[in-house]
């Protein structure tokens, strides 16, 4: 199933969650997540995480991993170690985003999140 979006293009106002991708061959793996931050506007936080599943359906309460908080657009990578997480066959992006300062309080974040494996070997050769 991977690579693939876990969150395709968004933008967003309120907290919230994304739907369900199955990892298939990828559970239990080492991922590599971007997050693309495509639009803000001033003096705004998006906190997104990725919550973990063994069904689709019911979402552990622990993240699997969450992003440093975020104000600014740009590309974002982390890696998420599926191995200490054997049962997770569902990931989904989850989100808040908090706006203050002067002028509307709505927050608007337009952004996206993507998964692949993360090949140890093919990052070698590229380092």
């Amino acid at each position: 199933m991977l690579p693939a979006f876990v969150l395709p293009e968004t933008t967003v106002n309120d907290k919230g969650a994304g739907p369900a991708l199955e990892l298939g061959q990828a559970a239990g793996q080492l991922l590599l997540l971007t997050l693309g931050i495509l639009d803000v506007v001033e003096q705004e936080s998006l906190d997104l995480s990725l919550e973990g599943s063994t069904d689709g359906e019911e979402w552990n309460e622990t993240p699997i991993r969450a992003f440093p908080q975020k104000f600014y657009a740009g590309m974002y990578s982390i890696l998420a170690d599926l191995s200490a997480h054997p049962d997770v066959k569902y990931l989904r992006a989850n989100w808040t985003v908090n706006r203050w300062g002067v002028g509307s309080l709505t927050p608007m974040f337009k952004f996206y999140v993507f998964a692949e494996v993360f090949e140890e070997a093919a990052a070698e050769k590229t380092a």
